[in-house]
């Protein structure tokens, strides 16, 4: 599944490129998980702005001249889902059967391939209205917020009774660690996943918001992981896999320790940890 850092390297690669765009057309595919919202041809003729992530949504503006153009402005909220990714050709091929959204611009054609369906393209307002305002409203703060301390960090974990690793799944505490990030972090900060978040006393907690910020910005700098079918708007693979401590290394040696690395399944998610390296 596309996390933060696979999201937002695909922000990046399309932020620049598309900026000030126009949109000269719309093609719809099959069904994603929720309607676009809009007829598509109101689309044409919009320009393009920023392009921003919350959580591992994007959100994608769609300018308009007041005095020239009587389109709503307003913008797209996109999600990958589960295994969606965005491409950004200037001779794309034909749409295949997974490919269920295109936006066709000055600058190339943007497409969401999706052979799981369980992405989103939604039309919305403002991303302080519905349906946009719904579907971010449970995000916790972002991972590199100057806001989240590790005094609100430990704080909001206090309230939480689930073991951490769940905790950090749920994105409400901080957005971001999925599964193979929440795993390398809490290997780095040396916590258990099993441990209950209320139990985590303050210096661990800031130990593993530290983890948490350090290898997601690893994961950026190294295009994020590509463990199935990731690529950027461009077709680059994340590399952050390949130097991964403890996911995907069921029965070989911590790198650490030289302690077997297990596996367990949380909240139906496969973890993976040192017994030796991470303590309760």
């Amino acid at each position: 599944m596309p996390e933060l850092p696979e999201v937002e390297v695909t922000r990046r690669s399309i932020d620049e490129p598309l900026r000030d765009a126009r949109v000269l057309g719309v093609r719809l595919g099959k069904p994603l998980r929720w309607p676009l919202g809009c007829r598509p041809e109101s689309l044409v003729g919009a320009r393009i702005g920023p392009v921003a992530r919350r959580g591992k949504y994007l959100w994608m503006p769609m300018l308009r001249d007041p005095a020239a153009d009587a389109g709503q402005a307003g913008g797209l909220l996109m999600h990958l889902g589960m295994s969606g990714s965005l491409s950004l050709s200037n001779l794309p091929p034909p749409a295949g059967a997974h490919d269920h959204f295109d936006l066709e611009t000055s600058r190339g054609l943007l497409r969401l391939t999706d052979p799981r369906r369980f992405g989103a393209v939604v039309w919305s307002a403002g991303l302080d209205v519905a349906p946009a305002a719904g579907l971010l409203a449970s995000l916790g703060p972002e991972p590199f917020d100057p806001a989240l301390t590790p005094s609100t960090f430990h704080a909001d974990l206090h309230t939480r009774r689930s073991p951490i690793k769940t905790v950090l799944l749920s994105g409400e505490v901080v957005v971001g660690a999925g599964n193979i990030y929440a795993c390398e972090a809490l290997f780095r900060a040396g916590i258990d996943p099993r441990l209950r978040a209320h139990l985590i006393s303050r210096p661990r907690a800031a130990r593993l918001l530290e983890a948490i910020r350090s290898t997601l910005a690893q994961a950026l700098a190294l295009g994020g992981s590509t463990l199935r079918d990731f690529r950027d708007a461009h077709g680059m693979n994340g590399e952050f896999q390949a130097s991964a401590a403890v996911y995907g290394r069921e029965g070989q040696a911590c790198p650490v320790c030289g302690t077997t690395v297990r596996r367990l399944v949380q909240s139906q998610r496969s973890t993976y940890f040192c017994g030796r390296c991470q303590r309760r």
